[in-house]
């Protein structure tokens, strides 16, 4: 799966490609699981706004042993933290915000993300599942929707695919997938190799040649 000499990134190093995309000031909702761990993560010279859908701007990480509120959590139903002039609201103003296309990033986890940026992130056909929630509305209504995932599933097959294969959240929205093996650009049909994690290769990957392009590698994504 991987060569010798290949160092895949951690789970650390892969949300930390992932903050060095964001800016001062531009907002960022975090989808549950891997992406809700960024605010721990995040530079303290780094001043984001991050919004959870259920009604909160400026979540600002897990609080300490001893210290969460019962009533303070974001979309997932974890305690959280605050920062400094965060402010709350109901539901249909919080959908306002993402529908009305006012959140910069979007950071989700994903099952499937293939070559013409579709997504497949919320269920697996007969398995027990909690619901889509907000994903539909955020993939389609940020400006920016950026996967973090493994790249293989369980059978050790890449889930960068020419087609999904699971049910879809979303259709040629994504703009950025970041795994272990590297960060890629899905667009017409090709996966964009903008960064792969030291030592690995394309063999690596497990896509077929016509799935992947190296020519833009290090280049801004084609957006």
């Amino acid at each position: 799966m991987k060569s010798p000499a290949s160092t895949p990134w951690s789970k650390e190093s892969m949300l930390r490609e992932v903050i060095a995309l964001f800016y001062s000031g531009c907002s960022v909702n975090l989808g549950i699981g891997l992406p809700t761990t960024i605010p721990e993560l995040l530079p303290p010279d780094l001043d984001i706004y991050i919004q959870s859908e259920n009604g909160v701007l400026g979540v600002a990480g897990r609080p300490k042993s001893g210290q969460a509120s019962p009533t303070l959590i974001n979309a997932g139903k974890e305690s959280i933290t605050v920062r400094l002039g965060a402010s709350y609201f109901d539901s249909a103003l919080s959908f306002g915000m993402i529908r009305g296309g006012h959140i910069d990033f979007c950071v989700l986890g994903g099952m499937e993300v293939d070559a013409d940026g579709s997504l497949a992130n919320w269920i697996v056909p007969g398995q027990k599942i909690t619901g889509m929630g907000g994903a539909m509305d955020l993939v389609h209504g940020a400006k920016q929707v950026i996967v973090v995932m493994t790249h293989f599933n369980k059978a050790g097959e890449s889930k960068l695919r020419s087609k999904c294969s699971l049910p879809l959240t979303g259709m040629n929205c994504v703009n950025l997938v970041v795994t272990e093996l590297g960060i890629f650009a899905p667009k017409n049909g090709v996966f964009w190799v903008q960064k792969l994690a030291p030592g690995v290769s394309i063999d690596d990957l497990k896509l077929s040649a016509s799935l992947i392009s190296m020519d833009e590698i290090h280049a801004p994504a084609p957006y």
